[in-house]
């Protein structure tokens, strides 16, 4: 998962940004020791003798060493596309390596799509089973108050959405101090359980685990679709790179989060060691009842800093999911005036919450969701890994042995806890992949739909070539002015522009047809992302450029031609010049008979399109400088 936070360069790779990576990045695997344990024991009713206990919980340190120390920090964090991190990142970098082999790229591709609509399932997931974890807290001691959980839990995501509107930068800056204590906290809880059990530091030894899963198998793969719950929000360390950097991510781990971590299960296990009892809240009870209602609320608080993470990361992959095209537009709000990534997305915002709070009230604890947790968690470990293999052997150039080798280690731990979730498909894990799969479906009916109007303009509209051409051998009269068009396709003539000359027989003194490109890297460079194109015709004053950003970008592109390096452009007063688009309304084709399929496709992309917020630039520039059209076109 992805954040909108952003940290100043100057203090990147700094102490503060290290502590700022901790309530941001960390927050969801911060919160796991809250329900991991009891759902690894609660699986499939394994009992908590003492073999049980050192073994899995050798298991899940070593699960936290292999996979998340050596895969994700040590590997993916180098796998950066120009600095930034996550799914929609990397499979664009895996795209770019792959040009040459057609079906690897389109592999990447899918792997793209793929995974992030299953983000979207995580962040529906990672709210729900992090708030109700928290909550549950006051069940210890107070069984009678178990009704009350969920209904405490959607208060408090209820009031975390609410607050989505008023931005996130004067509270983010306080994640950091308060996931500090979090994690100190497991310190002071499983330091004097290890005191009193010291026979519990055998789980560090990974001989352990090896020992317990040759001995134990059927067990060990029971209890791996709860283990892997003691990994989620690892995917948010690569995500968040762009935000922190590399060194302070990995400066955080291995000072405080690791080591935390540790200490926290050895400590419960210690705790189960002696107290079979305790499983009925190993994390809590770990505390003497003076300190529950503390804990209560630091439990809270960490719950809902994860919970805020995975919303800010949700609305970062719909914005790079829009502009890549695989989704319609969203409204896009700035919450902040100094820092470009604080943003609020109302539609994404009341629709993440409509399925959150349907899935608290469904399932009404994190025990019911922990299948369909770590089915999610496990699946995007596969498809990191695959485009990791990828990057590995096409941008790093391994020798095909050292991919090899790596892609069979790998195989050999997730496949087992991929395959351990799978079974859990019917109690839960068919959540992940339901909202996976509409997603999915969403983004391929808006890409075959766009492919499709792309096509009947350029059956309806002339080509730009001609039209200029035609148009320079008949000159028009030339009225003072500027005139900017707006264009989404490069090869035709924009229908505003051909309007102007046919209703006035003139045309602007200057004119400048704009086209944009998102690329497949995050960002370009403002001074040169402006090129302008070659022109046919003998037509002074009138100019083609092509805008190129990177999926991450955020867009004005008045602003930009102004800063730009274009000399032809430098004397253009932008600020007054006449701002012409063009809207496109679609309309059903009643004449053409289509299937079934069809039929339906093309009733969904035209009601999404119809809900298509306008592109967020539109709103940059000034109301008395903008003029639209309109452009019908029937599918």
């Amino acid at each position: 998962m992805s954040s909108s936070y952003a940290i100043p360069t100057h203090s990147r790779g700094g102490i503060l940004t290290s502590l700022a990576a901790l309530g941001v990045v960390f927050g969801d695997i911060g919160t796991s020791p809250l329900y991991v344990m009891r759902a690894v024991f609660a699986t499939g009713h394994i009992s908590l003798d003492s073999a049980s206990v050192l073994g899995l919980t050798s298991c899940i340190i070593w699960a936290l060493i292999v996979l998340v120390t050596g895969k994700y920090v040590l590997l993916v964090l180098r796998a950066d596309n120009r600095g930034e991190g996550g799914i929609i990142a990397l499979s664009a970098l895996a795209r770019s390596l792959l040009k040459q082999h057609r079906k690897l790229w389109l592999l990447a591709s899918g792997i793209g799509i793929f995974g992030a609509a299953l983000f979207f399932g995580d962040s529906v997931i990672t709210p729900a089973i992090s708030v109700l974890s928290a909550v549950e807290g006051l069940t210890v001691g107070r069984p009678e108050l178990a009704s009350f959980v969920a209904p405490i839990a959607l208060v408090l995501l209820t009031a975390l959405f609410a607050m989505q509107h008023f931005g996130t930068a004067a509270v983010g800056k306080l994640f950091g101090p308060i996931m500090l204590l979090w994690f100190m906290s497991f310190i002071a809880l499983g330091l004097p359980q290890i005191f009193m059990t010291p026979s519990v530091l055998v789980a560090l030894s990974p001989f352990e685990a090896v020992a317990f899963m040759t001995t134990h198998p059927l067990i060990t793969f029971i209890a791996l679709g709860a283990i892997v719950l003691a990994l989620t929000g690892a995917e948010a360390l690569y995500a968040d790179i762009a935000h922190f950097g590399r060194k302070p991510i990995q400066r955080a781990w291995f000072a405080v989060v690791l080591p935390a971590l540790v200490i926290m299960y050895l400590g419960q296990a210690a705790l189960l060691l002696r107290q079979p009892s305790a499983l009925a809240n190993p994390f809590f009870l770990l505390a003497p009842a003076w300190a529950h209602i503390p804990l209560l609320i630091g439990a809270t608080a960490a719950t809902l800093i994860a919970s805020q993470a995975v919303i800010s990361g949700a609305y970062s992959i719909a914005m790079q999911c829009s502009r890549l095209h695989l989704l319609p537009h969203v409204r896009v709000l700035y919450t902040s005036e100094s820092e470009k990534g604080q943003v609020y997305l109302p539609g994404i915002t009341w629709l993440l919450y409509a399925a959150v709070a349907i899935v608290v009230v469904t399932f009404g604890s994190s025990e019911k969701l922990s299948g369909a947790y770590g089915l999610a968690v496990s699946t995007d470990f596969l498809l990191t890994t695959t485009l990791l293999l990828a990057v590995t052997h096409f941008c790093w150039k391994w020798r095909t042995i050292y991919t090899t080798l790596l892609g069979l280690f790998l195989a050999a731990v997730e496949i087992p806890l991929w395959c351990a979730n799978v079974i859990k498909i019917a109690t839960g894990g068919w959540l992940p992949l339901l909202i996976a799969a509409v997603l999915m479906c969403v983004m391929l009916i808006w890409l075959d739909g766009e492919k499709q109007v792309t096509h009947k303009r350029l059956d309806m509209e002339v080509p730009l070539t001609v039209y200029l051409s035609e148009l320079s051998k008949k000159m028009p009269r030339r009225t003072p002015g500027t005139a900017i068009y707006f264009h989404s396709l490069q090869s035709t003539v924009p229908i505003m522009l051909k309007r102007n000359v046919q209703m006035y027989r003139s045309l602007h003194d200057r004119v400048l047809i704009v086209s944009m490109k998102t690329m497949s890297v995050p960002h370009t460079d403002p001074l040169t992302r402006a090129e302008v194109l070659q022109l046919p015709g003998d037509l002074p004053g009138v100019y083609h450029v092509m805008m190129r950003y990177g999926f991450k970008d955020i867009r004005n592109p008045i602003a930009d031609l102004a800063a730009s390096s274009l000399s032809a452009l430098r004397t253009w007063d932008f600020a007054k010049a006449y701002v012409f688009t063009g809207h496109i309304v679609l309309e059903e084709n009643t004449t053409t008979h289509s299937g079934i399929f069809r039929t339906i496709t093309h009733k969904i992309f035209i009601w999404l399109s119809r809900a298509s917020a306008s592109p967020s630039w539109l709103r940059a520039i000034p109301a008395e400088q903008q003029l639209e059209g309109t452009v019908r076109v029937a599918i």
